[in-house]
């Protein structure tokens, strides 16, 4: 008898393991099925006020069921894609809640900015007719944005005036008499050899005349409304604080960007000042090593106006990121026990949106027929220090950004699709930089300056905690911000322009990077002096890697597994 009751308890947990996760599945399906319009008629996306509250509506009504999900029985994948999904539509809803569909623009993004980035090769017919497809719909995708930022306005949501100087650039490069001219032709100039040569010139005849009729007007059209209308508008503070409801929101960023609940903007200031004075020690000596005549101010205007730390061209500083990008790679199979199938090209930032952009970043594949590309911006050379071009090259390429990012969306189909399209900066952002402090191990800083121009970086992340939270939550100028970064890093005066505009107009991203490369590190000193002689770095990446994005609580549940489970081997 006792058997037969056994036996029935264990089969009703099994089936209780069953229902949850079959529960979870269909939930999961419910959420990577909806769409509040169709795709195929609206390439460039629907971008309405209604259409955000249809989001966020399903977004809420997929919260609560999801909420009714028991963990108990949930595979260690299933908890994760539970835990993700939770986030993901929490912050749908928290995105309409904030207005924050009603501000599409930021100082070097935007939703006309953007569409640069769907500028790409094309490789064969259907392709050429889907890009077409998409420069018709570029009127209709500003009207739309037209009418989302009037209405932010009107409630008193909108980027500051001040990180608009220069912005003329992001449009008026798209104003061109011939419609050859436009970036948006580029892909034409090139066509492969899948198209005949009567092809090639019958899709060059109408991509000019579509350039013609719906791009080039639709960039007039932009610059009449940003500097006749909105620009006008736009407010004077640059702290979200000073905005409607801005309090809330700054704390709901730093709970967003930094995957916790842990954290106020005190607490990630003081974090901030700590680290900066950690690293300030650390780069005051090898200042001293070095022998350098003068203060760590002297230093660093040294740093920025001799000739021998910048390229003399373009094509200089592609080679050395390049020459740079194959020595980490291999040293990559020392550090990593799965390595991604996906390839990368290192090119240059398009000439359309580099003067706002910063000195480098990763652009993932569109496709599975696409490599990513590490984008080196070659725009203001005198603004591109070469000594931290190793930095720079181990975040936005191997191991950073194309490594992880690649294994991301290589995972296996028992990884639902929306968890490969997942990118939380905490995590992405913090094991960048967390690679940039592994290249170390790697030998790929060679000299004292390319040294100095790791920590400057380091020091960079470690500077975003204090000027973030400065701007939004502690009443900082943009002056005070400016000297903060040129007093204390190594960054160009152009870099810390573009960076300072950035953090105004994005409150909260900036945090990610070294809370999550703090974390990282955290947890790594942790299994080094728990595990000993048993510690295995490629053992240790596997763990923060495998799963794909997580949120960094999460992260830190699977390393504490991962020194439990190899603590009761020795």
């Amino acid at each position: 008898m006792k058997k037969i009751v056994l036996t029935l308890v264990v089969l009703l947990l099994f089936q209780g393991a069953f229902s949850q996760s079959k529960v979870l599945k269909e939930l999961v399906s419910e959420y990577e099925s909806f769409s509040a319009y169709d795709t195929n008629v609206f390439p460039l996306g629907l971008h309405t006020d209604s259409i955000e509250l249809i989001k966020a509506n399903f977004a809420q009504n997929l919260l609560s069921k999801l909420k009714t999900v028991t963990v108990s029985s949930l595979s260690e994948t299933e908890l994760i894609t539970k835990e993700l999904l939770q986030f993901r539509l929490q912050n749908q809803v928290d995105s309409y809640k904030y207005g924050m569909h009603l501000n599409p623009l930021l100082a070097d993004a935007g939703f006309h900015l953007n569409l640069n980035y769907r500028i790409r090769p094309l490789l064969n017919k259907k392709n050429a007719e889907q890009y077409l497809k998409m420069l018709k719909s570029i009127p209709d995708f500003t009207e739309q944005h037209f009418k989302l930022i009037r209405q932010g306005v009107a409630q008193g949501i909108s980027q500051p005036s001040v990180i608009f100087t220069g912005y003329e650039s992001t449009y008026n490069d798209h104003i061109v008499s011939e419609p050859s001219d436009s970036p948006f032709f580029q892909p034409f100039k090139d066509l492969p050899n899948t198209f005949s040569e009567i092809e090639k010139k019958q899709m060059q005849t109408e991509a000019k005349a579509i350039i013609a009729q719906y791009v080039i007007p639709s960039f007039k059209k932009i610059q009449q409304f940003f500097e006749k209308e909105y620009l006008p508008q736009t407010r004077k503070n640059i702290g979200v604080f000073n905005t409607p409801n801005g309090e809330a929101f700054y704390q709901n960023r730093i709970n967003y960007y930094t995957t916790s609940k842990a954290y106020t903007a005190d607490d990630i200031h003081k974090i901030g000042l700590k680290e900066v004075a950690r690293i300030r020690a650390e780069m005051e000596k090898i200042i001293s090593d070095l022998n350098f005549e003068g203060s760590f101010d002297d230093f660093l205007v040294f740093l920025r106006t001799n000739e021998q730390f910048y390229a003399k061209t373009g094509e200089e500083l592609l080679i050395r990121a390049r020459d740079i990008a194959k020595r980490i790679d291999a040293e990559l199979p020392k550090f990593f026990k799965t390595l991604p199938r996906t390839p990368y090209g290192v090119k240059k930032v398009p000439d359309a949106i580099a003067p706002k952009y910063t000195g480098g970043r990763y652009s993932g594949p569109r496709s599975k027929t696409e490599p990513g590309y590490y984008l080196v911006n070659t725009y203001k050379l005198s603004s591109r220090p070469l000594y931290v071009l190793p930095s720079l090259t181990a975040h936005e390429a191997v191991p950073g950004h194309h490594l992880q990012g690649s294994l991301n969306r290589e995972l296996g189909d028992s990884i639902p699709n929306f968890r490969r399209r997942t990118y939380l900066s905490a995590y992405g952002e913090g094991w960048a930089l967390y690679t940039e402090f592994l290249a170390n191990e790697f030998g790929i800083y060679t000299t004292p300056y390319e040294e100095f121009g790791k920590l400057t970086y380091e020091m960079w992340r470690a500077c975003r905690l204090v000027v973030d939270t400065g701007i939004h939550a502690k009443g900082w100028s943009r002056q005070q911000v400016v000297d903060y970064m040129l007093k204390n890093t190594a960054l160009s005066e152009h870099e810390v322009n573009t960076e300072t505009d950035r953090y105004i107009s994005w409150p909260g991203q900036a945090l990610s990077y070294k809370m999550g490369e703090l974390k990282i590190r955290e947890l790594r000193k942790k299994a080094e002096k728990e595990l000993g002689d048993n510690f295995n770095i490629r053992a240790f990446h596997e763990v923060i890697l495998e799963q794909g994005t997580v949120t960094l609580p999460t992260l830190e549940r699977r390393i504490n597994a991962y020194i439990n489970n190899n603590k009761s081997k020795n």
